[in-house]
């Protein structure tokens, strides 16, 4: 009889579970929808632009590379994208394995100044880099989004790999040691292929930030041959003698691409990363 009664409760809760997960799926679904059908649409302006457009098209996409120069904007990204991922995580891998496994003077305050830095968004800082960059002349130059955007992520970095790095057991270390190996090949050969879940996760982070990043790229880039991305698509709604927004919707599609295709890739070990850093620390 119990079991009677508790059953319409239970169905019921189950039922609004899943209402409310259908609800925030259209609305995380529906705009990337709206965005793709627009870039099929086969009119410039924003006002036309539908999720289902009326003359499905690939002109858009055409144009893009035909008579754009978008090719040489995203390779332009990706070029910084894989160099923002490589040095990004080497050096918050370094930077972790040390404040985990030595002690040294000066530990605890450094750790706290890397987590009040990581507090505050990389733009509160646009015209003191802008500065630096211009008296190193590093201005205008895909190197210096590089380093920009690799110690933007620093801090963050470094107190996620950190919180993971200490559950790692110090008697692998030890027993390493023992054995006669040294910190470099204890480091490369245990540390390295034991963390690879929250270094998946840091990696993606890293590739997938300097797509997102318009602010200090359009600070820092001023040449048509190094602009990123953002920059260029921006260009083709800012302009108030252009309105190509279909245009722009195609080429926000296929900036979506390769971070769509690593997330589902490294999809077990981004799930793997996001539960099993910041336990300790």
């Amino acid at each position: 009889m119990n079991r009677t009664r508790r059953n319409p409760a239970g169905k019921m809760k189950l039922l609004l579970i899943y209402i409310e997960l259908i609800v925030v799926a259209l609305i995380v679904i529906y705009p990337l929808i709206w965005i793709f059908g627009s870039s099929l649409g086969s009119t410039k302006g924003l006002a036309n632009a539908s999720a289902i457009p009326a003359h499905a098209t690939l002109d858009n996409y055409k144009k893009l590379f035909q008579n754009t120069d978008f090719p040489l904007w995203y390779m332009n990204t990706l070029k910084v994208a894989a160099a923002n991922m490589f040095f990004g995580v080497l050096l918050s891998t370094l930077g972790a394995y040390a404040f985990s496994r030595f002690k040294f003077k000066g530990k605890k305050a450094s750790l706290l100044t890397i987590l009040i830095l990581q507090m505050f968004p990389a733009f509160l800082t646009a015209i003191a880099v802008y500065m630096l960059f211009l008296n190193f002349g590093l201005l205008d130059s895909l190197t210096g989004l590089v380093i920009v955007g690799v110690a933007a992520q620093l801090p963050y970095n470094i107190w996620l790999l950190k919180g993971y790095l200490d559950n790692i057991s110090t008697s692998f270390d030890e027993a390493a040691l023992i054995d006669g190996a040294s910190r470099t090949q204890i480091f490369f050969r245990i540390i390295v292929p034991l963390a690879v879940p929250m270094l998946t996760f840091v990696a993606v982070l890293q590739f997938a930030a300097p797509w997102m990043d318009f602010i200090l790229p359009r600070l820092l880039i001023s040449s048509e041959e190094k602009k990123t991305v953002a920059i260029g698509l921006f260009s083709m709604i800012s302009d108030p003698t252009r309105n190509d927004f279909t245009l722009f919707a195609a080429g926000s599609v296929l900036v979506a691409v390769p971070i769509a295709i690593l997330y589902i890739v490294l999809q077990r070990f981004l799930i793997n990363g996001l539960t099993a850093g910041g336990d300790k620390g």
